[in-house]
């Protein structure tokens, strides 16, 4: 005697005979039942944008507008310690430290202070401000529900501005980035939104501050998505571009609209030129890895230093900041944030010898300082690295083949881009970004070829990149790829299984338990089945009952199956996919899901487990095997 659906029929009060497999278990939550059947409990379809969007987007307008402001008060603070601590006057110009040089003994000291005050702050007000931001922002992204607090948003910027004012050699890009995202997150902490609404709203603010510092929009939605959303959706991409946009505008408003690194027009490069630009970005890729081994290698140093001393962490900034000040004695255009050293790169006006001092003393200096833990950033130092090396490079084999036709200028502009593509594996930001901020067009296929090279060079070496390896340490690992979701693209007809066993409602309970008991015993019939779909007379679902309820002492032998169902069936419809099904297990708190046509809801055809979705990945798993032996083997 058969299962009537579909596969044969079945005899009234008849027991159900074993068909497939379905060892998982059901969740026996007390919920009223439906003995009618009028209710079905079914997966969410696919929503499309909607008022939520639209209200989201509003929000991060404002905070993009307000991101915007903070970071031009960031600069302003930092242009007030530069001017206090190296000019010794009040005034909230951005200034290059430099400029202001009173002595070897004042470079020396200056840095320590702020090193001083940074420690101070970090263990006094909050640890979060120690590092570079962007890592600490991912970590709240993958670790803490986009949460971040409320002081962070404070003493982050302040703490920064202190250390890049007093010398410190980062950029004001990391801080500024960190700010504006938890400035998002403190919004959608105060507001009831969900997680992924509040990740979105922290992502806008720190798009917002990258757009309001460099004047680039695009590469700021870029780096929101490589470095934070760790998704492409629209419901999280329109919010964050309207925060760059409005950010990026507010910037023009108050700055003009020139880029940050202005250089003269470049020519069109020949073929010869565009494959030196490859070579030249597969150099920076290793200059890359070597920056990130040595930055967490000097960071481990802290750690052996500070257990063998005993030296808290909070007084690590000054130790670090000694260095600084020393080097600052030899190259004082290593102090501050640098951007008159990418252009001077850029441009071709800071060439040869001094070049390559100041790119190698501005990497120990960053380098050391940044893994003391003070609070700082890390684009504009690996931009002053790249651009010097790049242009470096490019001039020495400029001069030696003149028939190639290189430009030391774009062979900075390459090297600027490349190391931000090999340190941080956003490839994409980094070739908009190198565009935004010089308006080269001519740049952007030696950029594209250059950072590609140095990307997949950076990834043959290092698994986790510059922002990544903080995370990998605390968490375990950290992956920052992007791909389809399989079982987004299998429909549950495809997987599930046709053959099902099902209760009918009136069964007596006794001769149930003991159909189950003989199948127990060795007697036949699905000895592993752990669940069964309940149906009518009509043969209409109106339930799901489990082993667990079927035995259980509380319903008498005399009572019939249909007492026994806690609440409305939880189905699948056949056009669903395996991933809407996988979610509405997960929601409903079951391992299976008897599946329906959405014309007919109540008649069974199929029935879907977790086992059926684990096995879904098969064909995906087999191919991959296949290509990987198929490699091996060429």
């Amino acid at each position: 005697m058969k299962s009537d659906l579909g596969h044969g029929s079945r005899q009234e009060g008849s027991l159900p005979i074993a068909a497939g497999l379905a060892p998982e278990i059901e969740s026996t939550e007390n919920e009223p039942a439906s003995p009618e059947g009028g209710d079905i409990r079914a997966p969410r379809d696919y929503e499309g944008l909607g008022g939520r969007t639209v209200f989201i987007s509003a929000l991060s307008i404002v905070i993009g507008g307000a991101a915007a402001l903070v970071a031009q008060v960031f600069v302003r603070l930092i242009g007030l310690a530069t001017n206090i601590s190296f000019y010794g006057k009040v005034a909230a110009t951005f200034v290059d430290p430099a400029g202001g040089i009173r002595g070897p003994l004042l470079i020396l000291i200056i840095p320590v202070i702020g090193g001083l005050i940074v420690g101070l702050m970090a263990r006094y007000g909050s640890s979060a401000i120690r590092g570079h931001g962007i890592p600490e922002v991912m970590q709240r992204v993958l670790y803490g529900e986009s949460r971040i607090p409320a002081r962070v948003t404070i003493l982050k910027p302040l703490s920064a501005a202190i250390a890049i004012g007093t010398g410190g050699p980062f950029g004001a890009e990391g801080p500024i980035i960190a700010t504006g995202g938890a400035l998002g997150s403190l919004v959608g902490q105060h507001l009831h939104v969900t997680a992924d609404e509040r990740k979105t709203l922290l992502a806008a603010g720190a798009a917002a501050g990258m757009a309001a510092t460099f004047g680039s929009p695009v590469s700021a939605v870029l780096l929101a998505v490589e470095l934070l959303l760790f998704e492409y959706r629209p419901r999280s991409i329109i919010p964050v571009a309207l925060a760059s946009a409005v950010a990026a505008s507010i910037r023009v408003a108050i700055t003009g609209s020139a880029p940050i690194f202005p250089i003269a027009e470049l020519l069109q490069p020949s073929d010869s030129a565009l494959a030196f630009y490859v070579v030249l970005g597969a150099l920076i890729g290793l200059v890359s890895v070597g920056i990130t081994r040595l930055t967490y290698g000097i960071e481990d140093g802290f750690e052996i230093l500070a257990e063998r001393f005993h030296i808290h962490w909070m007084w690590w900034p000054a130790i670090g900041a000694l260095v600084v000040g020393a080097l600052g004695i030899i190259e004082p255009r290593i102090l501050g944030v640098g951007y008159p050293n990418i252009i001077g790169a850029l441009s071709g006006s800071i060439v040869g010898r001094a070049l390559i001092i100041l790119v190698l003393l501005k990497f120990v200096a960053w380098a050391v300082y940044l893994a003391s833990g003070t609070s700082g950033g890390v684009l504009a130092p690996l931009f002053t690295i790249g651009s010097g090396l790049g242009g470096w490079v490019g001039a020495i084999v400029a001069a030696a083949a003149p028939s190639i036709g290189i430009d030391p200028r774009i062979a900075a502009l390459v090297g600027m881009a490349a190391i931000f593509a090999g340190a941080t594996h956003a490839l994409l930001t980094a070739i908009v970004f190198a565009f935004e901020t010089t308006r080269q067009p001519v740049g952007l296929l030696p950029l594209l070829l250059g950072c590609a090279a140095a990307y997949l060079v950076s990834l043959l070496f290092n698994r986790h990149s510059l922002l990544t390896e903080k995370l990998a340490r605390r968490e375990g690992t950290v992956r920052t790829e992007y791909e389809v979701d399989h079982l987004a693209h299998v429909l549950v007809k495809q997987a599930a299984s046709r053959n099902v066993v099902s209760l009918r409602a009136n069964q007596i309970l006794g001769d149930t338990r003991r159909w189950l008991q003989g199948a127990a015993n060795g007697g036949g019939g699905p000895s592993t089945h752990q669940g069964f779909p309940v149906l009518d007379e009509d043969s209409l679902l109106i339930g799901v009952v489990t082993r667990r309820d079927l035995l259980d002492p509380a319903y008498a032998d005399d009572e019939v199956v249909a007492e026994t169902i806690k609440r409305a069936p939880a189905v699948a419809y056949e056009d669903s996919t395996l991933r809407d099904a996988a979610d509405h297990m997960v929601l409903e708190g079951v391992g299976r899901l008897p599946v329906v046509n959405r014309d007919q809801p109540r008649v069974v055809v199929g029935i879907i487990s977790r086992s059926d979705l684990l096995s879904a990945h098969a064909p995906r798993l087999s191919a991959a095997l296949d290509a990987k032996v198929t490699a091996k083997w060429r």
